[in-house]
């Protein structure tokens, strides 16, 4: 009997190009320096016509995407300053900064989150509070932000935020992870009702392993060696695939569509 080989894992898909489906539209997006999904968000967003302002809290790689951004994009366009979730003044003045920069807010992206492996037995209530205070506690100030001056203006928009599959399942080490994830989830289903009443959405995403350099700083390669082998596609995502999908939930072909989370994902289940 002939042995069958199995298919080899097939590429990422060539890049898509922009279409134009956040013309006119201002956003901000957090954490949004360097090579991760908050950076692919900030791209795709310019790419798609949209006006965008970055946060980050390391200052430097800020001024760096900005820098280099505006040289591709223009700088009227595009602009940033820093921005730690934990801090109630600096989400004013980023979410500001949209509204005296571009004239109004109509999306944004909750992409901050802070994370680390450590066993729960392990876990210092300062290690658990740091991941649960940006990951949770800043998506949740950041929101507030953003909706009350969405409300305020009265034209609608959308929230969307970076979740993680880890708000689904279980893996080691992630305990303090994934219960700011599973809060993200529930978070955006409760913000979704409210803000429904004045025509806003509020949808999140859940990536599965979306690698750049920056993930190998909080993780192992071992670690993503595995994750990557579970993945049905047999390669982890690259950050602009999962903006993709960030880029349809900001738009109008997610026009019925709030309170949900979309998992992002080529996981076997």
């Amino acid at each position: 009997m002939s042995s069958v080989e199995e298919p080899g894992a097939p590429e990422a898909p060539p890049y898509v190009p922009g279409h134009g489906l956040l013309a006119g539209r201002s956003a901000v997006v957090t954490a949004a320096a360097g090579t991760g999904i908050g950076g692919a968000t900030a791209r795709r967003f310019l790419e798609e016509g949209a006006d965008v302002v970055l946060g980050d809290a390391h200052e430097r790689r800020l001024k760096e995407t900005v820098a280099a951004l505006a040289a591709e994009f223009g700088a009227r366009r595009v602009t940033g300053t820093p921005c730690d979730v934990t801090d109630e003044d600096q989400v004013t003045a980023l979410l500001g900064l949209a509204e005296t920069r571009h004239g109004r807010l109509d999306v944004l992206v909750n992409n901050a989150g802070l994370g680390g492996t450590c066993e729960l037995t392990e876990m210092t209530d300062e290690q658990w509070h740091a991941v649960l205070d940006t990951t949770l506690t800043g998506t949740f100030r950041c929101t507030r932000a953003a909706l009350r001056r969405m409300k305020a203006a009265g034209r609608g928009g959308a929230v969307v935020n970076n979740s993680s599959v880890l708000g689904w399942r279980a893996q080691r080490g992630q305990a303090h992870y994934a219960a700011a994830k599973a809060g993200v989830m529930a978070l955006t289903r409760c913000a979704a009702v409210e803000a429904a009443a004045y025509g806003v959405r509020v949808n999140a995403v859940a990536p599965s392993l979306a690698t750049h350099p920056h993930l190998e700083k909080v993780t192992t390669p071992d670690v993503l060696a595995d994750l990557t082998r579970r993945e049905a596609f047999g390669r982890a995502a690259a950050p602009w695939e999962v903006a993709n999908v960030i880029v349809f939930l900001a738009s109008d072909y997610a026009s019925y569509m709030t309170g949900e989370t979309v998992s992002v994902s080529s996981r076997r289940a």
